[in-house]
């Protein structure tokens, strides 16, 4: 098995295992177990627990960010944000696993990643503060706090991930079908979007 194969599966093994138990409740053999290799293995790519914990919060950052390449590139706030809420509620769909992981640390205090709250996601988040104040500024929509607006979009898309299990029950104890997902991405965008008067031209 190559490097990069190896790597990909033992992440993936650690999401589900971070997600289910914590940081706490998680050892290097569950995960070792879940990826079906020998815990030496998971020694040998990631020396410690925390070295593995980290690499797969900073994967599922990572995602988060290239979904927000958009925001850079945007005509105006509809486009922009219209997109980022699309890619966001896609990464919910496909990486839920990761986004609870992300919660649970945040929840707690975020113990593991507190330094990467205050560089990595603050030097982020002021960034897009930035492109919402030019459009408000634009004329392109209402006045409104940037941070709320972000707090709000990461609320609502990640609530698909975070309580993935709630929205199953009250689905009749069934997944969401594409439809249902596609369905769901144009409700919040419809709310969002004219609840912030968001348009493209002015």
């Amino acid at each position: 098995m190559r490097r990069q194969e190896a790597e990909a599966l033992i992440l993936s093994a650690a999401e589900k295992v971070f997600a289910e138990a914590g940081f706490g409740g998680a050892t290097m053999q569950l995960i070792a177990d879940m990826a079906g290799l020998p815990k030496a293995n998971l020694h040998y790519y990631f020396p410690t627990k925390e070295t593995l914990y980290r690499q797969v919060v900073q994967n599922i950052f990572q995602i988060w960010l290239q979904a927000a390449d958009i925001f850079d590139q945007a005509d105006g706030p509809a486009e922009g944000i219209g997109a980022y809420i699309d890619a966001k509620m896609e990464i919910s769909r496909r990486h839920p696993e990761g986004s609870k992981v992300w919660a649970a640390e945040v929840m707690h205090g975020a113990p593991v990643i507190q330094d990467y709250l205050e560089t990595t996601l603050t030097e982020w988040t002021n960034g897009r503060i930035s492109v919402i104040e030019r459009w408000i500024s634009e004329g392109r929509m209402d006045p409104i706090d940037p941070r709320h607006l972000l707090y709000m979009l990461w609320a609502t898309t990640q609530h698909y991930a975070d309580f993935g299990h709630q929205i199953e029950t009250l689905n009749g104890d069934t997944a969401l079908s594409d439809a249902q997902w596609n369905a769901a991405k144009s409700s919040v965008k419809g709310i969002i979007l004219k609840g912030i008067g968001a348009k493209d031209h002015v």
